[in-house]
């Protein structure tokens, strides 16, 4: 499949996929680090490079996850106080996506009922 704007096939596919709950998209790789789009009512005040620095782990992971019975790794979603990021590496380029608060309920969940269930390993009662 051959793209002739990367950066704007980006910006389509989130729009189309999220729509207005899109907040930002940045682009990343071992050497950059560049913000792709930014909705017009937030500030560019985000430590972009302080970000790619973590989530550049995820080229580790990519390979670290390859043939275990989960399939495929896919992606992965992080959840703040006033929305998600979600970030997707193909190789040694990745991209993270900031949306939002959305209908994700079900992830919602499963992280409130794990959270108590790790403190209590963290505290040694669960052990």
């Amino acid at each position: 499949m051959e793209i002739d704007d990367p950066t704007e096939e980006l910006i389509s596919v989130c729009r189309a996929g999220i729509g207005d709950e899109l907040r930002s998209i940045t682009y990343f790789t071992d050497d950059t680090v560049e913000q792709l789009y930014l909705r017009s009512d937030l500030d560019r005040t985000a430590d972009l490079t302080g970000f790619a620095e973590l989530e550049r782990t995820g080229f580790r992971s990519d390979d670290l996850y390859r043939n275990t019975q989960l399939g495929d790794y896919r992606a992965t979603i992080r959840m703040f106080e006033r929305g998600y990021l979600t970030r997707v590496i193909e190789g040694r380029c990745g991209v993270w996506v900031t949306t939002d608060s959305m209908s994700m309920e079900r992830f919602e969940e499963l992280a409130s009922s794990v959270k108590p269930v790790l403190a209590a390993y963290a505290s040694g009662d669960g052990a």
